[in-house]
């Protein structure tokens, strides 16, 4: 207990000496000393590394979660330390709308098979953003938050005891002052005439006391000066560190860099590969519009992205009894498609998977072709594309 209180008294003590000495510099009533220009400097470079990195964190996670519900709600999640529950996102909810619409208006239309496929597309795009989400938040987001919760707390409690460090050091220097001018006042009355015995042994123990004190003050100036020092070299240890948290940072972003490539690549694969299965669908659109709208002069377009490589051509197939039979007597029979199909003129007709046209044999066309129809839509379309329907 004895130990406790006299431990107790010392950091009291301590305590009150430096807030006495940052008041006084505070009021410019005592110097205090300066740190060299190289730490200064160090010192601001790490606080504007700290402001930021936050502020990087912050945007990025605008980015990936534009909601800010849904980020207040994993950030709970994530303080107590529980798993966060797995949800649709925006393109998967719309991809489950467009298939769930696309069934209701029968998947053999084009209007619905169109929507099918669109779905399907959409909720490929909401998997690939979960994937750039998790990548991010690994690879970027999570070594950004360990410097900022980590090797920066460090360096914040470095820092605090340096500066704790530094008002010791003043606070020495301070009673070395006052000890030393003590001592001059005192030799000055050292050389004045004594005037008694008592005087004298009165004098020559305050001659010794301040003489102590004096001695005091040096040494704790010196042990001080060696903790602040050796402090300062520890901080500036820790402060030269960023440089290398600047390096580990930017290998960090070359992954999330790398993460958007690959996010933004593989988006832009799916919706080729979609705009060429909705190849025919502006200009149908467009004739229906005309048709339906009567004095309408202008036709919406959809631009076309060129593909990075074509489809391979259905294999030839061998001419079944069902054909021979639509072939003799130039009847009208159902068929599905089985591929997509682009015209390539305009005596073609467009042609999406799994939809169901009416074909007809005309005479003289080439044996590789009919003439198929949907709507009030007509044209050739080859055999190899279709299944004919019994």
């Amino acid at each position: 207990m004895e130990f406790n209180v006299r431990r107790l008294a010392a950091d009291a003590g301590t305590f009150l000496s430096r807030a006495v000495q940052f008041t006084e510099e505070k009021l410019g009533q005592s110097e205090r000393t300066e740190l060299d220009a190289h730490l200064e400097t160090l010192l601001n470079r790490a606080e504007s590394t700290k402001q930021w990195t936050e502020k990087i964190m912050k945007q990025t996670e605008v980015v990936l979660q534009p909601n800010p519900n849904v980020r207040m709600e994993e950030f709970l999640y994530e303080m107590l330390d529980k798993k966060i529950p797995s949800r649709a996102n925006n393109h998967e909810l719309l991809g489950e709308c467009m298939i769930d619409s696309g069934h209701e208006f029968g998947p053999g239309t084009a209007y619905g098979s169109a929507l099918i496929k669109c779905g399907e597309t959409e909720k490929l795009l909401g998997s690939a953003e979960k994937e750039l989400i998790q990548s991010s938040a690994i690879n970027f987001l999570t070594p950004l938050r360990n410097f900022i919760e980590g090797d920066y707390k460090t360096l914040l409690r470095e820092r605090k005891l340096l500066q704790n460090k530094r008002l010791d050091l003043d606070a020495a220097k301070n009673r070395l002052k006052k000890a030393r001018v003590a001592d001059a006042r005192s030799a000055e009355l050292n050389s004045t005439p004594p005037l008694g015995e008592e005087y004298v042994a009165h004098f020559s123990y305050m001659l010794s006391f301040l003489h102590v004190r004096w001695l005091k003050a040096e040494t704790e100036l010196r042990i001080a000066q060696s903790e602040f020092d050796r402090q300062a070299e520890i901080t500036r240890l820790l402060l030269e560190g960023i440089s290398s948290t600047h390096a580990h940072h930017l290998r960090c972003l070359n992954d999330f860099v790398d993460a958007q490539t690959a996010y933004y690549a593989q988006c832009y694969q799916y919706m080729v590969n979609l705009q060429k299965q909705l190849g025919s669908f502006p200009s149908t659109f467009s004739t229906n519009n005309n048709q339906t709208g009567g004095n309408s002069s202008a036709s919406v377009s959809v631009p076309t992205v060129p593909a990075a490589a074509s489809l391979p051509a259905p294999p030839p197939s061998q001419a079944s009894p069902a054909l021979n039979e639509l072939r003799s007597t130039s009847g009208i029979r159902k068929a599905r498609v089985l591929y997509d199909y682009d015209a390539d003129s305009s005596s073609e007709l467009s042609l999406l998977s799994d939809e169901v046209i009416t074909v007809t044999s005309v005479p003289g066309m080439d044996s590789d072709w009919l003439m198929g129809q949907r709507g009030n839509q007509k044209g050739k379309v080859p055999i190899t594309y279709l299944e004919l329907l019994n």
